[in-house]
């Protein structure tokens, strides 16, 4: 890569509702955005998302993890094939566990066998650094969403909001210089968003999500599961504060006995309710937000947050972004921040110490140029 101005790089993302990988290609020299190149997706096979979800909760050493990691770089090398204009890529892996006060942050899929696959220089490995000098590992999206708040000319405090299977939102003052400066970001998980009601419909019904939010728009949310819900102790946390998607397993137990419509009503409502419960800790209501991310395709969880937050809430394609890949471009971004020993983390948005740079830069090793794909067939 090119020792200075904006390179081509490639970013993918496997998150926690483990559909399958998103690739995404971003042209920025790691401060600014300068544009937008194609994108790809690749779904996980029903017997490969089995694998990775059998893996949830898994540490170093337990068994599996060598067939999981598998699986993650196929599908990747796979995924990220089709960009030859790539000079960089940029791998987060796939998360398994997330537990940085206790073990740590544990993904799957190495970065080098990618680098050795597609012949190109791959970071990976994001949120180790972070959690080591005391951060959360999370959320890593926010200082491209500040970047993003600058190429749209966000005058005001601003917010984005990414509905995955956990929900993250990142507050933006964008009148300040640089994502790392003091009272640029605020960030953090607010709690569940997509997995609890994904896994509902898939135990119950057979199905990967709720589409359209279709069966949540014939419920009735239980509004004493959802009180219940905003009384545990995550939402008592002052920010930074991270999750890992199963953390919330209790909501399970919680809308057991009520009817699948009305199970995933409680459960998007849970979701909306999280939301407006973050931003009683930013420093001040933004002015609109900005929604990525399945949940902004789920008009009743879209409609709870209206209710809730009581602001502008947009899909980010009302402002010209593609809210299926800004996870992707974000770490295409950091993996050029990365690559210039400019830092990914600060303290406002994962609480570590200081300002750091994560991530591991992988190289082709000279006798693996030119591999081809088909350790990756499938």
């Amino acid at each position: 890569m090119k020792q200075a101005g904006p390179v081509w790089a490639l970013g993918a993302m496997s998150g926690t509702s483990m559909d399958g990988v998103d690739a995404a290609l971003l042209r920025t020299d790691g401060v600014e955005i300068h544009g937008f190149g194609k994108t790809g997706y690749r779904a996980y096979p029903p017997e490969e998302r089995a694998v990775l979800r059998g893996l949830l909760g898994s540490w170093p050493g337990d068994p599996g993890l060598e067939a999981g990691a598998e699986v993650v770089e196929r599908r990747h090398a796979l995924a990220l094939s089709g960009f030859p204009e790539a000079e960089l890529i940029g791998f987060h892996g796939q998360t398994v566990a997330h537990d940085p006060r206790g073990r740590g942050t544990h993904q799957i899929g190495s970065g080098q066998v990618l680098a050795e696959v597609l012949n190109k220089p791959v970071v990976w490995d994001f949120r180790t650094a972070d959690v080591e000098m005391g951060g959360q590992g999370a959320p890593l999206a926010p200082f491209y969403h500040f970047a993003l708040a600058k190429y749209l000319g966000e005058a005001a405090p601003v917010a984005f909001l990414n509905l995955g299977g956990v929900g993250n939102l990142s507050w933006i003052d964008p009148s300040k210089p640089a994502p790392e400066a003091d009272g640029a970001l605020m960030a953090f998980d607010t709690g569940p968003a997509n997995a609890p009601i994904d896994d509902l419909v898939f135990e119950r019904r057979g199905q990967r999500f709720d589409d359209g939010g279709g069966l949540a728009e014939q419920g009735t949310p239980d509004r004493s599961i959802v009180d219940r819900a905003l009384g545990l102790p995550y939402f008592l946390k002052l920010p930074p504060k991270s999750l890992d998607r199963n953390d919330f397993d209790i909501l399970r137990q919680a809308v057991a006995e009520l009817s699948d419509a009305d199970a995933a009503a409680t459960l998007a409502h849970v979701a909306a309710a999280a939301v407006a419960a973050g931003l009683d800790h930013v420093p001040q209501p933004p002015s609109r937000i900005l929604v990525a991310g399945g949940g902004r395709k789920n008009p009743v969880l879209m409609g709870f947050l209206h209710d809730r937050c009581q602001l502008p809430v947009l899909a980010v394609e009302e402002v010209g972004l593609d809210g299926d890949m800004l996870e992707a471009q974000a770490f295409a971004y950091l993996a050029v921040r990365v690559a210039r020993g400019l830092p990914t983390t600060c303290p406002g948005t994962t609480g570590v110490a200081a300002a750091i740079g994560g991530g591991i830069v992988s190289r082709p090793m000279p006798d693996q140029r030119g591999t081809d794909l088909s350790r990756a067939k499938g």
